[in-house]
């Protein structure tokens, strides 16, 4: 427990209750027995494609979707579905989060709770406490498809209650932390998005070549083929990378190419969009091209990366006889031009983006990183102020 909830205690009792003694819920669920439900508080609840169709700027009804937004409406637009209350919603089915809201709002298929006691139990605590015990939360959505929640486990998890008045400074301080964390946040992630910007704006610039370099098409001096996997054989743990038609490369216990190469994706969303630059041992999937090239002592690998990725779209785009494009054929990389410049320039220019890249992209290094490390500083204080051992106070 931390020291400054230790000194608001001053000794006294946390109690510790289940979320069913404590709560009232907007309907009785199935798996839970009647005695835990004595009441319910009932909510209209429209369905995500009903929502949207209410959205306005400026409204001043909250849309209380089943993920974190920042939607509203109007009390007029919001009609019969209309509400006002305190209350924490997690969502019926997807991703499991928590919400808290104070006023007038129209939810989604969401499950809702509220105190019922507030002078008993908080409701802005209620959310604090559940928000960080999201990942036991989580271990109770199940399904094949989309997720619900097993609401009787829910419902039996353990709750501690110090005094009124502790939860209401344990409210206050993370209510400040909050807002804190918020602004910081928004300050790096939009250093980051300015960084971006520079980033593609010098990377077209020492990436744009007319007359003054040698061009030349890209089957003349590189091997274009595919993989043979298929997706169904990754493995979680596997040895090497496996990479598909995503962003995130997979898994896999037997590689197929052991080369330094440019990855892409052949069809799909990711067409033009996805793109990996792998060194080593790797699996590939059997509608994703790898792009080796024949002589690095005539073109860099990583500069034919960057290339790629600043061009490459704009290129299948303008070849393509279709609106939009969702697969590529050999002869569009063979046919795609590439500028030759002398070898030395190449690796300037690949040295100055490998540093832009480091800074705007990489998990580990740079502004992504800071804010990670923001959020962990909030989850890290937020249980520290929620963690009571049972017993504590009890004399």
């Amino acid at each position: 427990m931390h020291k400054y909830v230790e000194k608001l205690l001053n000794g006294r009792k946390v109690e510790w209750k289940k979320i069913w003694e404590v709560t009232i819920w907007d309907k009785k669920f199935n798996n839970v027995e009647k005695f835990k439900q004595p009441k319910t508080i009932k909510y209209k609840y429209l369905l995500a494609n009903d929502l949207k169709k209410l959205i306005v700027e400026n409204g001043n009804v909250k849309l209380l979707t089943t993920s974190k937004t920042d939607y509203w409406t109007t009390e007029e637009l919001a009609g019969d579905y209309i509400h006002e209350g305190e209350i924490v919603a997690i969502p019926w089915g997807g991703n499991p989060i928590v919400q808290y809201y104070k006023g007038k709002f129209v939810t989604g298929d969401n499950r809702i709770a509220t105190s019922n006691d507030t002078n008993y139990l908080n409701n802005k605590y209620l959310y604090y406490y559940l928000w960080s015990k999201i990942d036991l939360i989580s271990s109770f959505y199940r399904g094949s498809g989309i997720k619900h929640p097993n609401m009787a486990s829910i419902l039996d998890m353990d709750i501690p209650i110090p005094p009124l008045d502790v939860q209401r400074e344990i409210v206050r301080v993370l209510d400040n932390f909050t807002e804190l964390t918020a602004e910081l946040t928004a300050e790096l992630t939009a250093e980051l998005s300015l960084r971006k910007k520079q980033y593609e704006y010098y990377r077209n610039k020492l990436l744009t070549f007319g007359d003054e370099v040698e061009w030349k098409e890209l089957g003349k001096i590189a091997i274009i083929g595919t993989g043979s996997c298929n997706t169904n054989e990754a493995i979680e743990d596997g040895k090497y990378p496996f990479f598909v038609r995503s962003q995130i490369p997979r898994k896999i216990n037997n590689y197929e190419f052991d080369e330094t190469a440019i990855i892409t994706a052949g069809d799909g969303v990711g067409v033009g969009k996805v793109f990996h630059f792998v060194n080593g041992k790797y699996a590939l999937h059997q509608r994703a091209y790898r792009i080796v090239i024949k002589d690095e002592n005539i073109l860099l690998p990583k500069f034919l990366f960057y290339f790629f990725v600043n061009h490459f779209y704009d290129y299948i785009v303008k070849t393509s006889v279709h609106a939009s494009v969702t697969s590529l054929r050999k002869p569009m990389f063979e046919k795609f031009k590439i500028p030759v410049p002398p070898i030395e320039k190449q690796k300037e220019i690949v040295e100055i983006l490998d540093k832009f890249d480091t800074l705007t992209n990489s998990i580990t290094e740079g502004l992504p990183k800071e804010i990670s490390l923001r959020q962990k500083q909030y989850e890290y204080y937020r249980d520290m102020l929620l963690n009571f051992s049972k017993g504590i106070g009890k004399k």
